[in-house]
């Protein structure tokens, strides 16, 4: 069966639309989703098949108060914990609560499942816009947001299929990072990843398109972890490079977390920075700036994402077409002693 699409100005599936799909009163799909056990296991397929296509979700707020609008967004970031993140929401909170919005912020923990489960319980808050982070939503996801018809910006990534967007060139400023050190004489450059998420991914892309492109890519350079990174987990990479390519001059670490970790152990190890070994981050986090040495890094626009983000949702929910629907803030490469 075809699925019965929203009423001409409807933002949303209604309970109405489902019943009308499964030819049932909409009082017979409430008791099915409220009380499953009260209907049979037929018509519970039946139900479940037409919430599924029409990508229905219960209108919690509706069900208190029936209103135009929530005066609430969604706001889904991988880490609540990661210092990027945090200084991404704080920047979303300054455009958005002097605007009368408030935020309901979720932690995907870098999973697009557990971004999908939110979505579907903060859809239920009839929320007025949502802000997400990057763009690995799974295929449900997608559908929910098309479905709800609220407006949506994604952040920290680029997209080139029309979607709202602010943030940088995740692969650019991998590749970008890999042609300092190129350009500084280094031609043994390894790559340390962690928490192997799409942009660290795309970064990962962005070294090795500059190695392949110099004639100098070598697979054993790099590790990879998919776990949190952390200061700790830094030296551990660094202690299996060296086990498995000793001759490596400069690392490429993909957040300053790791680029710490190896500074420690290289410390540890008497192998001098950046004689021996030289080392670059990524994000510009403060640690990196008061190491000694001090690191080498991207410095990304983690405020500004946020800034630019709120502004453009607000735009997009105003009804208002935004000047663009993407925004490139570009990223700074920032050349410090450890190189």
């Amino acid at each position: 069966m075809t699925a019965r699409k929203p009423r001409i100005g409807q933002s949303r599936a209604t309970l109405s639309d489902v019943a009308a799909h499964v030819g049932v009163s909409a009082i017979t799909i409430s008791r099915a989703l409220n009380k499953p056990d009260l209907v049979s296991e037929a018509l519970r397929q039946r139900i479940d098949e037409a919430v599924r296509l029409l990508g229905y979700v219960p209108n919690r707020a509706a069900r208190a108060l029936a209103s135009t609008k929530s005066n609430s967004i969604v706001v889904l970031v991988p880490s609540l914990s990661n210092a990027v993140f945090v200084d991404t929401l704080a920047a979303v909170h300054d455009k958005l609560y002097p605007a009368g919005y408030q935020m309901l912020i979720g932690d995907t923990r870098y999973s697009p499942e557990q971004e999908e489960k939110l979505l579907r319980t903060y859809l239920e808050y009839n929320p007025d816009g949502i802000l997400l982070t990057g763009f690995d939503q799974t295929p449900a996801a997608q559908q929910l947001l098309a479905a709800s018809n609220i407006p949506t910006v994604h952040m920290m990534e680029l997209d080139e299929g029309g979607r709202p967007c602010v943030g940088f060139s995740q692969f650019d400023s991998g590749y970008a990072l890999t042609s300092l050190l190129l350009a500084k004489g280094y031609r043994r450059i390894a790559f340390l990843a962690a928490q192997l998420d799409p942009r660290t991914l795309r970064r990962g892309d962005g070294y090795r398109a500059a190695l392949q492109q110099a004639g100098l890519y070598d697979a054993s350079r790099e590790l990879t972890e998919p776990n949190p990174s952390s200061v700790g987990m830094g030296g551990g990479l660094l202690a299996r490079l060296l086990a498995q390519a000793p001759d490596c001059d400069a690392v490429f670490c993909n957040n300053d977390d790791l680029a710490v970790g190896v500074l420690f152990e290289a410390q540890r190890r008497g192998i001098r920075v950046p004689q021996d070994l030289a080392i670059a981050g990524f994000n510009n986090l403060d640690m990196s700036a008061w190491s000694n040495p001090a690191i080498t890094t991207v410095a990304t626009p983690r405020y500004a994402t946020g800034s630019e983000a709120a502004d453009m949702l607000l735009a997009l929910m105003a009804g208002r077409q935004p000047a663009s629907l993407k925004v490139d803030l570009g990223f700074e490469l920032l050349a410090r002693d450890s190189t």
